[in-house]
């Protein structure tokens, strides 16, 4: 590799850390929620990602760089820990026994056919509704969507400061996705902030608190906080089918999804869709997994932001190598999670909810009995704020309605399984 293109890897790894280091402060803000330390999650999402990217570009030798996935941690805070009732260390208990089966299946045929065996359209809405819950969570953080005793959900008080703010930084943020700005997300999070320095609260507060300290050492004792606070027995025990496979299904198929657009990038892709090396790419992404929830964070995945990197014409792993790096120098910057509020990652959450949106239209609307297990699949997440119950209820409408119609030569063998273990789990749940 002559100079130029070593550093154009060395540009392209900036880029990708630049575009995808909001998740830094969005990550700590979401798994705040279900009672997890905010610093020590910063801590825990900045040494999983540069540790697991620094290994896929080691290992795998692409530029793709990974972090806390968007839609898993909601699934993790809200779905499990809040509605279900779990502690948050059985919650990263399921993630741990995720990123092992995850492994195993990137290391044996099996993976082939459960991505074969669930259907396009299935698969098109998971991302959907996804995209959707997060954009609910984005607008509820904001104060714009507030909870109703009446209709359940409604409008919130467009007057308040915080609101304002969050509708600023939501315009702020789209017009820079727009004008292609490199780190737009992360942009419109520290504008927002740094606003609130000077703007108090009718009791005459501060809306963003004035931080004792930008950069710091890395606190053994915060870190401590979460890593290797794992509970995998209980995990094991109380959500075997439920949790662990939805952190699993979702998983595997927003990785393969995200590797697959990026090989396309690369422009490395084979006739029967996969590229050089998949296997060692969906490896360092099952032991990311486990490295996060070692250190005290939801379900580290590779990211489809890294095809801003491949974009500055990022070929190779110093490109992913670069950004890792990146990632384990902000260990440094940890005071700041304590001080980013939740109306200024309230941006960043409804943007990446939109962006994730876009399947929808591959979507087939014109076949009935694969439109409407898709349209079950997304409207379900976000109102019953479950990822898992999306999964459930789509899968299962899926095989009634081509059992019904007489199509059963569409509906593989795996469809048939899961319907029944979905089913069996429905009438536990009932009951």
């Amino acid at each position: 590799m002559d100079l130029k293109q070593l550093k154009t890897e060395i540009i392209a790894g900036i880029t990708t850390f630049a575009t995808m280091s909001y998740i830094l402060f969005v990550n700590s803000a979401i798994l705040h929620d279900c009672g997890m330390n905010k610093s020590a999650v910063m801590l825990a999402t900045a040494l999983s990602s540069g540790i697991a990217t620094i290994l896929m570009g080691i290992y795998a030798r692409y530029p793709f760089a990974l972090a806390p996935g968007m839609g898993l941690n909601a699934y993790f805070a809200y779905s499990v820990c809040i509605n279900m009732k779990l502690p948050w260390e059985v919650a990263l208990g399921a993630v741990f026994v995720d990123g092992l089966l995850f492994f195993i299946l990137s290391i044996l045929p099996v993976r082939e056919t459960i991505v074969k065996s669930i259907p396009m359209n299935i698969k098109y809405a998971v991302s959907v509704g996804i995209g959707l819950f997060i954009a609910l969570i984005g607008l509820q953080h904001a104060g714009i969507v507030v909870a109703s005793n009446a209709t359940m959900v409604s409008l919130g008080d467009l007057t308040q400061t915080t609101v304002v703010l969050s509708i600023l930084g939501l315009f702020l943020t789209t017009i820079l996705v727009i004008k292609k700005v490199k780190g737009a997300l992360l942009w419109g999070i520290l504008v927002i902030t740094v606003i609130g320095f000077f703007i108090h609260t009718p009791e005459g507060k501060l809306i963003t608190p004035l931080p004792t300290q930008i950069v710091a050492l890395p606190s053994v004792e915060i870190i401590k906080n979460t890593f290797l606070k794992l509970d995998i027995l209980k995990a094991i025990k109380f959500g075997l089918i439920n949790i662990i496979f939805t952190f699993t299904f979702v998983d595997l198929f927003d990785t393969l999804g995200t590797v697959v657009g990026l090989g396309t990038k690369l422009g490395i892709i084979q006739k029967d869709g996969s590229f050089p090396r998949i296997n060692r790419v969906l490896i360092c992404d099952s032991i990311a997994t486990m490295i996060g929830a070692l250190f005290g964070t939801s379900t580290v995945t590779t990211y489809v932001e890294s095809a801003a990197g491949i974009s500055e014409g990022g070929k190779t792993g110093i490109t992913a190598v670069v950004t890792g790096l990146l990632f384990l120098l902000s260990i440094f910057l940890w005071p700041l999670a304590e001080v980013i509020p939740k109306h200024a990652t309230a941006a960043a959450l409804i943007t990446v909810g939109f962006m994730m949106t876009t399947p929808i239209l591959k979507i087939d609307f014109e076949d009935l009995s694969e439109s409407l297990p898709a349209f079950i699949t997304m409207i379900i997440m976000p109102l019953t704020y479950s990822i898992a119950n999306g999964l459930v209820f789509g899968i299962i409408s899926y095989v009634i309605l081509k059992l019904s119609t007489g199509r059963t030569k569409e509906i593989p063998v795996v469809m048939y399984i899961l319907s029944l273990v979905f089913i069996v789990y429905l009438f536990k749940f009932l009951r």
